[in-house]
């Protein structure tokens, strides 16, 4: 018996005559996830791939990965076996010993012509096989097709029969890469990171940009935070970059310079102004927040109307109908969640209002932002900001600190905009 592991992916069925580079790029990060890990072959067939391990004690490395790449509905380890009944069987009833179930069900799928019957002829048939043998151990043991506690899956295909009583759930969406890239506005805390996850879901790549303060006696700064969900989020979209941006000078001007019910909006309405100018340099096609409607005052649906005016790029709020007990969830299943437990000082809550504004108008924050120099908070910001580059590669997630050429040429825009003198002397 020789293990197969059957990757099924789910959403590509629906495209059309683009299926071919979804799947082209659903096996390239299929290959590049297991890159340091032994492989036979992989091979396409009948609408899942087949993967043969190299090594047998490789296979639970390989099943671990596997369950990060975005685009496998699930993933089965199964048993190839020749196609007649006589043969399927004995593997059959050795599987489902293994589980001991109390009642069972057989599902097959037929994938091929000429296997000689139908699938629910098979699994009538197997069915049969698998329970006298299973009563032969314990007289009680029944058929349950509506809510079985364990089954047999059978896939027929051109070729193969492959049984299987395990399966696992792949993160599902769409292959890594193939939706254009995005700026995440990250935060320590549980949501932006989800935010990012849901959206690298759905093929899009991510970079990030982190605010942060100066640490308190009492807590560690939040950049050390970010990092580690950046590195956790790595492994499924392969790089990553990560912009930390000194944000508590910036505060500190807006502090002196505004009404306290309006600071947090402004310092949010600032930080997308520098994300926007950073999503530049990335060639970015939108950013991303955490935000869920009203989950904290400045989330409400007025206060998120006046944050985004101005902007011209999309916005985009995956968590916007979710509760935070979701968000809590797809956190600890993606692995954020311990990172984001950890106390840290954020710079949102710092000169934090005694009483925030939760239906501002877009023209209130237009005029407490009168007196202040935007562009040269911006430029400030910017300025203050480094940069980490992460890289997953044979297992392991890299990191090391460098700036691009295209951020750099953005900084210099920055300053010859600020000093016209400066652009005429280059």
């Amino acid at each position: 018996m020789n293990r197969v592991f059957i990757l099924h992916y789910h959403e590509i069925w629906l495209k059309g005559g683009n299926k071919n580079y979804f799947l082209s790029r659903l096996r390239s990060a299929v290959k590049q996830s297991l890159a340091d890990l032994p492989v036979q072959s992989l091979e396409s067939l009948a609408e899942r791939f087949l993967l043969v391990p190299g090594d047998e004690s490789a296979a639970p490395a390989i099943l671990e990965r596997l369950r990060r790449v975005f685009g496998l509905a699930y993933i089965a380890s199964a048993r190839e076996v020749p196609s007649s009944l006589a043969d399927m069987g004995p593997v059959a009833c050795a599987l489902m010993a293994e589980k001991n179930p109390r009642n069972f069900a057989v599902r097959a799928k037929i994938a091929a012509t000429g296997c000689g019957m139908h699938s629910m002829d098979l699994e009538r048939q197997l069915g049969r096989v698998i329970l006298d043998h299973l009563r032969a151990m314990n007289p009680s043991v029944q058929v349950n097709l509506s809510n079985p506690e364990a089954t047999c899956w059978v896939e027929v295909v051109p070729g193969k029969t492959l049984l299987y009583v395990d399966r696992v759930d792949g993160p599902g969406g769409l292959p890594a890469l193939t939706s254009g890239r995005l700026i995440v506005l990250l935060s320590g805390g549980f949501d932006s990171a989800v935010a990012a996850y849901k959206m690298m879901r759905r093929g899009c790549h991510a970079a990030f940009v982190h605010f942060y303060g100066n640490p308190s006696p009492s807590r560690d700064s939040s950049r050390g935070v970010a990092e580690e969900i950046v590195r956790t989020l790595t492994p499924y979209q392969f790089t990553s970059r990560l912009y930390l941006v000194a944000f508590e000078a910036v505060q500190r001007q807006i502090v002196a310079s505004a009404q306290e019910s309006f600071r947090v909006l402004l310092y949010r309405r600032m930080m997308a102004r520098m994300a926007r100018e950073i999503a530049r340099a990335e060639r970015a096609m939108g950013l991303v927040t955490g935000d869920s409607v009203s989950q904290v005052a400045s989330q409400t649906l007025h206060n998120l109307a006046a944050i985004d005016h101005g902007l011209d790029l999309p916005l985009y709020r995956p968590l916007a109908g979710d509760d935070k007990a979701e968000i809590l969830r797809l956190a600890r299943q993606i692995g954020t969640y311990k990172i984001s437990c950890e106390p840290f000082e954020d710079c949102c809550p710092r000169f934090m209002p005694r009483a925030p504004a939760i239906f501002a108008q877009t023209e209130q924050l237009d005029a407490e932002e009168a007196g202040i120099d935007i562009p040269a908070l911006v430029r400030m910001g910017l300025e203050s900001t480094s940069v980490l580059n992460f890289k997953f590669e044979r297992g392991l997630v890299t990191s090391r600190e460098a700036t691009s050429r295209r951020f750099e040429k953005l900084l210099y825009a920055l300053k010859a905009t600020a000093d016209p003198n400066q652009a005429a002397a280059h």
